[in-house]
């Protein structure tokens, strides 16, 4: 069994290291480009006025200050990366210690007229989405959120292995994170796509070989210019016929530009991204047919958006003030840019969706097989087709403290409906979200708390947290009555386990316990399987009418007039609530 925080502390030690290396060299890389910068201003200084000492200190200095600044900004990427991924071992270290306030809780993502992410604490502030979510990437978070709540039993036994194969790739995983992470994209991939899909040329045709013929002649210029042929006077009428050339097509250059800006960061983050995929081998099925949506005969997907990438950055340097006068003068730059751009554009437009969707399958997954490999004590469901729903040894809920924590055993049969009773605060709503998170992690692939587990997949709906709404006009009684009749609606056209928590508390007592047990005659009528909890004992009796229906209860004691609870799953009706004794216990009566 591994141990997931004996590994974060290495990595963390591993790359602390590193980063000091990195540190140090990019120290002596400020020094050199310091250096050379003075080296140049000096060549210029003393070369003066010989004019072939002055360009040539000039070429020769810009060339090398140019690689020396591409390498430091190589350098500053690793630095960046280490410290991300200390970051990234840190912040799993401090999940262990029960700290998951930095990270997102998903509430654009509730919905209470889900099927059930609203009762079971699915997303917001400290929900199930809150612990496990790691996504480095907008559609990644998106489609991790969608995994949750699709309510699909289909491919288990695929996605458990796709989850198990990511949780065994410790290191890609966060590698992967890292690159995603450092770069901060501010547009939406769906508009990115828009984008591309709506896209209309206007480069001519003609600029297809025009930059490149201008560029030739401005070189033999500047031979000519260096070697005293001509004077620089004509050289700089020829640079101003470039600039009008260039100047003619402005408008339409810095309206491309301002669009491809906002994806350029995308790009430079997803190539990095698909190119960790493209070059390593996964043992899933599932994974391998992902990889295969990026892989291609004649060009890897990485290489076609890193080319992308490169163009765009191209494009950005229009922004240095005195290299966009000078190349767009000497080569029509933002022109030749603009048409790679387009050519890029009619090529690949139709491929950038299933692209950008296989990222989001990764990020979404590097989550999951995180949180499987956070917990090596956890089981991953033996999926059955037999008539238990679920057969499950020492049951417990992920989010709460394993010290404190107490497990249940629970088998429900198909075509069974538990009556739970208890006191208040007993743990009935506790082991109702137990199971019914249990049903959705099986569901998605993942492994869950418990010693064993047999399963049969189903599809979850549930009724356990119903409020009013005044902007809608709608009484909570009604909320409730909408919630049932969804639930009924749901059984007519597909099978669902159904777990309800105190229904019709809107309503009389009297009306209450009828209309609950009729509503449970109904659902069992229909063959349904669930678990209801309730406080009305007289619920109970129903099981004496229908042989489907068991009655469970969570016990309350009081132990030298102090309120005990164990925890247990009992069969049975629970005979001890508590109402009254806390009522005089906390002094109301």
């Amino acid at each position: 069994m591994n141990n997931p925080k004996e590994f974060y502390r290495e990595q963390i030690s591993i790359h602390t290291t590193s980063l000091k290396k990195i540190k140090n060299q990019l120290a002596i890389s400020s020094t050199v480009r310091l250096t050379v910068f003075l080296l140049l201003i000096a060549g210029i200084y003393f070369g003066y006025p010989n004019t072939q000492i002055i360009i040539g200190s000039i070429v020769i200095g810009i060339a090398a200050f140019i690689y020396l600044v591409t390498r430091h900004s190589n350098l500053s990427y690793v630095k960046n990366k280490l410290e991300k991924l200390i970051e990234i071992n840190q912040l799993e270290l401090d999940v262990f210690n029960g700290h998951i306030d930095d990270l997102s809780p998903g509430n654009e993502y509730i919905d209470p007229s889900h099927f059930y992410s609203h009762d079971i604490d699915l997303f917001g502030q400290q929900s199930f989405f809150q612990y496990a979510n790691r996504t480095a990437t907008l559609a990644g978070k998106n489609k991790l959120a969608e995994v949750l709540s699709a309510n699909s039993i289909n491919h288990i036994e695929k996605n458990q292995e796709a989850i198990k194969n990511t949780s065994k790739l410790g290191v890609w995983r966060q590698e992967f994170s890292a690159i995603a992470s450092l770069v901060n994209t501010t547009v939406s991939v769906s508009m990115i796509q828009k984008w591309l899909q709506n896209y209309t040329s206007f480069v001519p045709k003609v600029m297809r070989w025009l930059p490149i013929v201008v560029s030739g002649i401005s070189l033999v210029m500047l031979i000519l210019l260096f070697t005293e042929i001509i004077t620089f006077n004509h050289f700089l009428m020829w640079f101003f016929i470039g600039l009008g050339i260039t100047g003619t097509q402005l408008k339409k250059v810095n309206k491309l530009y301002t669009d491809s800006n906002q994806a350029k960061d995308t790009f430079e983050q997803y190539y990095k991204l698909v190119d960790k995929i493209e070059n390593t081998k996964f043992e899933s099925v599932l994974l391998q047919e992902k990889q295969q949506l990026v892989i291609h005969e004649k060009e890897k997907a990485s290489n076609t958006l890193k080319k992308f990438a490169s163009i765009l950055n191209a494009l950005d340097q229009r922004n240095n003030m005195m290299f966009g006068v000078l190349a767009n003068g000497l080569m029509l730059w933002d022109i030749m840019q603009c048409y790679r751009i387009e050519q890029w554009i009619d090529k690949n437009h139709n491929k950038v969706d299933q692209w950008f969707e296989v990222i989001a399958f990764f990020d979404a997954y590097n989550s999951l097989g995180n949180f499987a490999f956070n917990h090596p004590d956890y089981i991953y469901p033996k999926i059955t087709t037999g008539d238990n729903i679920l057969k499950a040894k020492e049951l417990g809920h992920p989010m709460l403290n394993t010290n404190k924590r107490v497990d249940n055993d629970i088998t429900i049969n198909h075509e069974q409906f538990l009556i739970i009773t208890g006191a208040n605060m007993a743990g009935k709503s506790t082991f109702l979200r137990t199971v019914a998170l249990q049903i959705v992690m099986s569901n998605i692939g993942l492994p869950i708390c418990a010693k064993s587990c047999d399963y049969r997949p189903i599809k979850l709906i549930s009724s356990m947290r119903t409020s009013d709404s005044l902007s809608d006009d709608a009484s909570y009684f009604f909320s409730e009555l909408t919630q049932l009749k969804k639930i009924v609606n749901a059984l007519e056209n597909d099978e669902y386990f159904i777990i309800l928590d105190e229904i019709l508390k809107g309503t009389n007592s009297k009306d209450k316990a009828a209309g609950s047990r009729k509503f449970v005659e109904k659902l069992v009528k229909a063959g349904a399987t669930g678990i209801i909890a309730t406080h009305d004992l007289s619920l109970c009796e129903i099981a004496i009418e229908l042989p489907q229906v068991e009655n469970r209860f969570f016990d309350a004691q009081i132990v030298n007039d102090e309120l005990y609870f164990d925890y247990k799953f009992k069969d049975g009706v629970c005979q001890n609530m508590n109402a009254s004794f806390l009522l005089k216990k906390m002094g109301i009566v």
